[in-house]
This record gives structure tokens, C-alpha cells and sequence, in this order.
């Protein structure tokens, strides 16, 4: 197994993930909600009076963030290593996915987890062990 050694970033990855541990912890102290983005998106989709400006806030902050990186940092070329039809369809799994888990990625495996959730423990593992069997599937047995 070889080691891509240009794309190794433990600093920046550290960083990015003591950013998002604050961030949850600080959402659910003053909010008193979990820092799920399903759940979030979700809300405006059902929208209940007092509680889209917060939402709003937060997705447009979301969209904000990359646009500000691009801005100091320069344009960056994604790689996508898949077609635009899996990429479709693997949001739309996605989605299903996070609808039957009653919980997304960041909601189950972030504040979940730290939460010490015996639910969003089985959910993290179900979704982490699809993904790895998947991308096994795709790159090697398929392949």
C-alpha cells in the first residue's frame, strides 16, 4: 500500500475537526439542538414560525465558507473520481439513507457519538461499514 504523501494533511485535518467539535458543542449549548444538517435543511423544507432564521443562517454559512477559501486561497480543481451519474445516485442513497437513520453523518457521528447515543453509535457503524464495503465493491471487486 502506497501512501500519498502529498495529500497527507494531519495539521489541516486536526484543525477541521477541532473546528467542528466547537462549533457542535457551542450549537447544542446555546441552541439546544444537535448539529445535524439533514435535520437543519429538513426544517425549512417544514417550516415553523421563529425557527427559518437560524436555518437560514446556517446553510448560507455553509455556502459562504467555500466561497471565502476560494477567495484567499485561490481556485482549486476538484477530483471527482466518478461519474455524474454516481455521484446522483450516491446523494440520492444518501438521502434515503439518512431519512431511514433519522439522522445524518454529522448528526449520529459527531454530536451522536459524543452524546455517548447507543442509537447513533449503531447508526455511525452501519453507515461507516456501507461505506467501506462499498467503496470495495466499486474499486476492487467491480473494477
Amino acid at each position: 500500500m502506497l501512501i500519498d504523501w502529498n495529500n497527507f494533511t494531519p495539521w489541516a485535518a486536526l484543525a477541521g475537526g477541532v473546528l467542528l467539535g466547537l462549533a457542535s458543542a457551542a450549537f447544542v449549548l446555546i441552541n439546544g439542538r444537535i448539529l445535524g444538517i439533514s435535520g437543519i435543511v429538513g426544517g425549512l423544507l417544514r417550516p415553523r414560525a421563529g425557527d427559518i432564521g437560524w436555518r437560514v443562517a446556517f446553510v448560507l454559512g455553509m455556502l459562504a465558507a467555500p466561497a471565502l477559501y476560494w477567495l484567499v486561497a485561490g481556485p482549486t480543481q476538484p477530483r471527482i473520481d466518478a461519474s455524474w451519474a454516481m455521484v446522483v445516485v450516491a446523494g440520492l442513497l444518501v438521502g434515503v439513507g439518512t431519512r431511514y437513520g433519522s439522522g445524518c453523518t454529522s448528526g449520529h457521528g459527531v454530536c451522536g457519538l459524543s452524546r455517548m447515543s447507543p442509537r447513533s453509535l449503531v447508526a455511525t457503524l452501519a453507515f461507516m461499514g456501507a461505506g467501506f464495503v462499498t467503496v470495495y465493491l466499486i474499486r476492487h471487486a467491480l473494477a
